[in-house]
């Protein structure tokens, strides 16, 4: 069996980060699903590529609930790995996080453990219902409505109306410039009289930041390069805005307003509790509006 776990390795791999949206925890998850491979009795087992497909998936749900319970402990800064348990390279993740879609994976953070499971699984590796059902202790009947709500919530919302479209460049643009370094880019993005609000949890500081003006705020956008990397537009309550990721969790959101074309306002938020109050959706297929 271990010669068949190796050839499956990279088709395990990619199980478990879907399921899980971080690199370090889903080869955490591989080499928890190889020790419990290598104990187990597989001398009956006609089916192994599916069978250690199971396996990985219910080390990765049982990660997923456990994340869960301990949601709300934020990650400190430069202790990502020790949190998850296993170091990860920076650069393979935005690859595979590029290669995934990071607005998928931002939407999947916000789904059950049972609706990421069942959509992870059947949508995107054609894993029969009835096979998925076991690992729930559900119905396949139930296993396709968690995939159907989950799928709902990741194929997003309807196509939005032309002044949203004008935003959702605005923050593709915002985006673009952030990752490039571009400040007189995002200056030209910005309302002269911009407000940024950023609270205690997203540096952290002892309390709340607030700048004020095109200038400064794009300078302070600069501050966040890295961050952007894993970061992707999304809806927030229904509005243009962005999402960032930390080891496959949603960890800041910022949400706009505009003026005409120009950003407004930015709330940048990544207190746990405000965290919760937002509503997060992907955009519809074709939504943006661009080509």
């Amino acid at each position: 069996m271990g010669e068949i776990f190796e050839e499956q390795r990279p088709r395990l791999r990619a199980v478990a980060y879907r399921m899980l949206g971080s690199l370090a925890e889903a080869d955490d998850a591989l080499q928890d699903a190889w020790l419990r491979v290598d104990r187990a009795d597989t001398e009956d087992v006609q089916n192994p590529a599916g069978w250690l497909t199971t396996v990985v998936a219910r080390v990765c749900l049982n990660m997923l609930r456990s994340r869960d319970h301990r949601r709300e402990e934020p990650l400190e800064a430069g202790g990502a790995e020790q949190a998850a348990g296993t170091a990860a390279d920076p650069e393979e993740e935005a690859l595979l996080a590029d290669e995934v879609g990071l607005a998928l994976l931002v939407v999947l953070d916000t789904l059950s453990p049972a609706e990421r499971l069942a959509f992870v699984l059947h949508d995107s590796f054609g894993v029969p219902f009835g096979e998925i059902a076991p690992m729930l202790e559900k119905t396949p009947a139930a296993v396709r409505q968690l995939a159907g709500r989950a799928r709902r919530r990741v194929r997003g919302a309807p196509l939005p109306q032309a002044d949203l479209v004008r935003q959702r460049r605005a923050v593709d643009a915002y985006l673009a410039a952030t990752r490039g370094g571009d400040l007189d880019a995002l200056v030209a993005l910005l309302h002269p009289d911009v407000v940024l609000r950023a609270d205690r949890a997203v540096v952290p500081t002892a309390e709340p930041i607030l700048i004020t003006g095109s200038r400064p705020v794009a300078e302070g956008a600069m501050a966040s390069m890295d961050r952007a990397r894993f970061a992707d537009v999304v809806l927030v309550d229904g509005r243009p805005g962005m999402a960032m990721l930390e080891q496959g969790r949603v960890r800041v959101v910022l949400r706009f307003t505009f003026e005409a074309a120009l950003i407004t306002g930015i709330d940048v938020l990544a207190e746990p509790e405000r965290l919760r109050g937002v509503e997060l959706a992907a955009w519809a297929q074709g939504a943006s509006g661009t080509s």
